[in-house]
């Protein structure tokens, strides 16, 4: 399944995003509220990612620095070098990228623009799809269907 049709089978349009200089408290917050695991950073409303700021970033930086890092600001925490895809990247290559890298959250880019966010879940979901579909095209053939 290519990442534009994830993107298309997601109950919400675009990304949530929030400034490099809002705190990491803020960024806390907003996440627990919305129930999401990673921000993606962005200075210009939303048109370009600069980076990516999850909920294991701000968990190690408070293992590391205790709470004072809360008040500390997104841009100093986030991840600024981001892996990213493409709306024709597929399922699996994303999954394949999201191992080798251990993380969660993919942005996606479209000619550079941001345009929707993949999580793990997301891109299992559609691998699981994939092969549902081609375990009943195989059982299909098999029974003479």
């Amino acid at each position: 399944m290519l990442v534009s049709q994830i993107l298309k089978s997601k109950a919400q349009d675009g990304v949530l995003t929030l400034t490099s200089d809002a705190s990491v408290g803020e960024a806390a917050e907003v996440m627990s509220t919305k129930r999401i695991g990673t921000i993606v950073v962005s200075d210009d409303g939303g048109a370009t990612a600069a980076g990516i700021l999850s909920e294991r970033d701000i968990v190690r930086n408070l293992g590391t620095s205790g709470t004072s890092c809360l008040t500390g600001t997104v841009g100093d925490m986030m991840t600024k070098k981001l892996v990213t895809c493409g709306p024709s990247d597929t399922s699996l290559s994303v999954l394949e990228s999201m191992t080798e890298g251990r993380f969660r959250h993919m942005p996606v880019l479209d000619d550079g623009k941001l345009v929707g966010l993949v999580s793990i879940g997301d891109a299992v979901k559609a691998r699981l799809a994939e092969l549902a579909m081609e375990r009943d095209a195989l059982e299909g053939m098999v029974m003479g269907h």
